[in-house]
């Protein structure tokens, strides 16, 4: 850093200089989109002076023509964007311009692949409007002042996308900010009223802050001269005038709404660089009014699954701007829907605090959250591709309001999908109600098995009995699975069943012969049970023959209410002191091994292959062995006398 009595040279963030490192060479196939970014910031920072000066009128200094001015220079290559909104102070040009402040930074930096193609796909998730402003220029200026502060707290910025950047007192008389783009030789385009004037149009129309630029009104029909000659041409006057519509998009009527200006309206409050995948635009009359513009975006944003994280709705009150993340207004495990809600019922001094105890508030969240409930239930139906990508981006987040919202736990159950045995891969996916159409006659549960990944669970001992008897299974691997099907008891009448925990119960689907069967198997093997019992001692809590089985010799079942192999890794990760689990061995007493093991008149190698047994079931079932080293001398033992070593 280099400091004298004026400037100083400070350094980018590390993050910020791989990021414009990223941007500059590779993010924008539509270069175009770099006006509609810094428009977009305009109109925020405009917001937030509305927002400010509801408190404070003094921010407005006597200038309540709220605006932004697009103005070019062909001769010297300058595109400039000014707004007179809430400005910045020197210390929040630093920080705004010079750092990407959001939180999982470094997390979102690793997946990149440094493939310049793929990566610039993910940038768009990230959101980096201002520095879009490199992509056309080698140089950048920024002239701020902070609504309030005296003319001379004015400051530049300014940087060549290199390793630093320049900031400096200035004088600046006006509120708010100016970026001069310094063009590219090869981005002169832009210097263009007819080419700006194209993009404000086709970008920016909605937004709702009137956008200026200047414009050349000629006296064409020059009057002659009283000798009868040409009088001498009129300078053209220079006009300024508004070349947006300047009306807030949700305040008009859908009829009159474009597909295209809605899309465009998601990518300015969004910063998304995707068009979104759903929207819903309504009006509310009656007890409560507000108009409401909802959507649903394609991808999940970087930090989707970090839930401290930034989320929540553009709140306006009668077209006021109040709060840029209004999260009172959708649930948490609805985090990923933009939008913007608009309402004639709220106090135009609304706190956060009102809000969280506000009744109205509290409807429009209800009213909202089964909006976009149903908006992508409707999907689920009409196009089951477009849902299944949806699911892919946004499943797991949904799946967390089984437990946070029990007023929609229905509508939620409906949404969920599930990998299934009907199923040869893992991306392909189920619904309850598909599931139970697929029923089988006597079927009065819903099986689901869980572990911590999908190979473990698809090829689970516990599936056997089911595959052989042709009984869908749901198969269960999310991180949060466990935890959710916690919270679903039933689905239509349904009970959910875990297949890996208590009793096999295949209710009628059990026939006479299968029952007499189960009970000669268990006098038969009554032996070889009693000595199981005398060796696993207080590691379990029973050893049984089972008919769950079929192609395995032996499987671990735990407690109906006990906790789950997958639910008891995560909590032991958190640092939770769990009590032990003590399973039920489970053996099949048909098997080769079994009938084997039962034959073995050495009591010490009979433990050895007993241990293995048992060893090997807590494998199958995605379970962290407590001794593998002893387990790994048991198997070289065998394998000794295997090969007679």
């Amino acid at each position: 850093m280099t400091v004298d009595a004026q400037s100083e040279t400070l350094g980018f963030q590390t993050e910020t200089k791989q990021l414009l490192h990223l941007m500059i060479h590779s993010l924008y196939s539509n270069k175009e989109i770099f006006l509609r970014e810094l428009i977009s910031n305009a109109s925020d920072a405009v917001d937030k002076l509305r927002f400010e000066g509801l408190t404070d009128a003094s921010l407005f200094e006597n200038d309540a023509d709220l605006r932004i001015k697009i103005e070019f220079d062909a001769e010297a290559k300058t595109v400039t964007i000014a707004d007179n909104g809430i400005g910045m102070s020197r210390e929040e040009a630093i920080t705004n311009l010079g750092t990407i402040a959001k939180s999982g930074t470094a997390d979102f930096l690793k997946t990149l692949s440094g493939d310049e193609k793929k990566d610039s796909h993910l940038i768009g998730q990230f959101g980096m409007g201002f520095y879009s402003a490199f992509v056309v220029a080698d140089e950048v200026e920024v002239f701020t002042r902070r609504a309030g502060a005296a003319a001379a707290e004015g400051v530049r910025w300014t940087s060549k996308a290199d390793s630093n950047f320049t900031i400096e007192p200035v004088d600046k008389e006006s509120r708010g900010t100016t970026i001069v783009l310094h063009l590219k030789e090869e981005e002169l385009e832009y210097a263009d009223n007819w080419r700006l004037r194209n993009i404000i149009s086709k970008y920016s129309d909605h937004i709702d802050i009137p956008i200026y630029m200047d414009h050349e009104v000629v006296d064409e029909a020059a009057p002659e001269s009283e000798d009868g000659e040409p009088a001498e041409p009129k300078e053209p006057v220079i006009e300024e005038e508004i070349v947006n519509k300047a009306t807030a998009l949700w305040t008009r009527s859908r009829s009159e709404v474009e597909d295209s200006e809605y899309k465009e309206f998601y990518k300015h409050i969004s910063h998304d660089f995707e068009e979104p995948l759903l929207w819903s635009h309504n009006r509310v009359e009656g007890k409560l009014e507000y108009t409401s513009l909802l959507y649903v975006p394609k991808k999940a944003p970087f930090d989707l699954n970090q839930r401290e994280s930034a989320r929540g709705l553009k709140l306006y009150v009668q077209r006021v701007f109040i709060l840029d993340e209004a999260e009172h207004f959708m649930p948490l495990y609805l985090r990923f829907v933009k939008g913007v809600v608009d309402s004639n019922d709220l106090s135009l001094n609304v706190s956060r605090e009102i809000l969280q105890t506000d009744k109205a508030v509290a409807s429009m969240k209800s009213a909202l959250t089964k909006r976009i409930l149903d908006l992508l239930a409707k999907l689920s139906r009409d196009n089951a591709d477009e849902y299944q990508a949806f699911w892919k981006e946004f499943g797991q987040t949904l799946k967390e309001g089984t437990g946070e919202d029990f007023a929609n736990r229905e509508k939620i159950a409906k949404l969920l999908r599930f990998s299934s045995t009907t199923a040869d891969k893992e991306e392909q996916t189920v619904g309850l109600d598909g599931y139970v159409e697929r029923m089988k006659d006597g079927q009065d549960k819903i099986y689901f098995i869980s572990a911590e990944n999908y190979i473990t669970a698809s090829h689970s001992p516990h599936l056997e009995v089911f595959r052989k008897k042709d009984i869908e299974v749901l198969i269960l691997f999310d991180r949060i699975d466990e935890w959710m099907m916690g919270n679903l008891n039933e689905f239509e009448g349904k009970q959910f069943q875990d297949i890996g925990k208590g009793d096999l119960d295949l209710g009628t689907m059990d026939t006479e012969e299968d029952k007499k069967e189960q009970e000669k198997v268990e006098k038969e093997s009554e032996g070889l049970v009693e000595r199981l019992k005398a060796v696993l001692g207080e590691k379990v809590e029973a050893v049984r023959a089972t008919s769950r089985l079929t192609d395995s010799p032996a499987c671990l079942v735990v407690g109906e209410h006990d906790m789950g192999a997958q639910m008891r890794q995560i909590m032991e990760a958190a640092g939770q002191a769990l009590p032990e689990n003590k399973p039920t061995f489970e053996i099949n007493p048909s098997h080769a091994l079994m009938q084997r093991l039962d034959q073995e008149p050495d009591e010490d190698r009979f433990a050895d292959l007993s241990w293995i047994l048992f060893d090997q079931a807590s494998l199958s079932q995605g379970t962290q062995l407590k001794d593998p080293n002893e387990y790994v001398k048991r198997i070289n033992k065998l394998l000794q006398e295997l090969v007679g070593a």
